[in-house]
């Protein structure tokens, strides 16, 4: 039998959904439907539904730190998923572990979940713009996440331009601000990249991701599983701009294909089985 072969492997260092929709268990059905292997590292507990999250609880920092180790050593995942990380300890063990290992990084700023709950500290904020903004491949925050790490309004695309330069000045090799909160018939996602200084002042490139507005209540999970696809495709190796439009026609789908399904009372799941595709296997 010819053991030679491997699967792409992502790692998710995020926070468990009881509802099943977001986190944790958002990232492993997005991995497996696009055909890479998921492994997790858990860094909190949430008790939460379709209508919100009703608590939460943390993982001691040690405990998600040997979770991190005990797969990079023996999986050794190409590339890491990022999600929420509730605290500035737990913040501060993920940045020392990753600086380590040197993975491929996208970082999700999970902040407030979409029913309000403040999911990370104002201390943690800091911390990860100090120490894994340096080391992410890409950041992928929405409107009010970037509005809360850059401390500015983003009424217009210049202030996102302003922005998104301020993380790349950060470290971060790329930003994609989610327009999933903007009103109107289509939503636009912006690529920054960093391009080149000008007198010591950063320059971004941008591109847009445009796609129509899809009318449902199912959308709980979709900033968890657009990041996750990006992961996934960036394991398969895509280039960062091919996975991010790879991923965002992902979640597009998704969402169209879950827009009719009721599960719960309040914000549903997408669809991430809409067109599951077998494990890869790289030879």
């Amino acid at each position: 039998m010819n053991r030679n072969k491997s699967y792409p492997i992502v790692l998710s260092i995020a926070g468990s959904d009881s509802s099943g929709g977001a986190g944790i268990q958002a990232d492993l059905k997005t991995f497996s439907a696009l055909g890479v292997y998921g492994a997790t590292a858990i860094t909190a507990i949430t008790a939460q539904n379709t209508l919100g999250v009703v608590s939460q609880m943390a993982l001691p920092p040690q405990m998600v730190r040997e979770q991190i180790i005990a797969v990079m050593d023996d999986l050794h995942p190409s590339v890491v998923k990022i999600g929420m990380l509730s605290n500035a300890e737990i913040v501060n063990a993920v940045a020392e572990v990753l600086s380590e290992y040197k993975p491929k990084i996208v970082l999700d700023p999970v902040i407030v979940s979409t029913s309000g709950h403040r999911l990370l500290s104002v201390e943690a904020q800091e911390v990860i713009k100090e120490k894994l903004l340096p080391i992410s491949e890409l950041v992928t925050p929405n409107i009010p996440e970037m509005e809360t790490l850059a401390n500015m309004p983003l009424s217009s695309f210049e202030e996102k331009e302003k922005a998104a330069n301020y993380l790349l000045s950060l470290g971060t090799k790329a930003v994609l601000l989610k327009g999933g909160h903007e009103d109107g018939e289509v939503k636009t996602d912006i690529l920054f990249f960093r391009a080149h200084e000008v007198c010591s002042q950063l320059i971004a490139h941008s591109s847009q991701l445009v796609s129509e507005s899809i009318s449902t209540k199912n959308v709980h999970g979709t900033g968890c599983t657009l990041s996750s696809a990006i992961a996934a495709f960036l394991a398969l190796d895509y280039s960062l701009e091919d996975a991010v439009k790879e991923a965002k026609r992902y979640i597009t789908e998704a969402i169209r294909a879950g827009a009719d399904v009721k599960i719960g009372h309040g914000f549903g799941p997408v669809n991430h089985f809409f067109n599951p595709k077998p494990l890869f296997k790289n030879e």
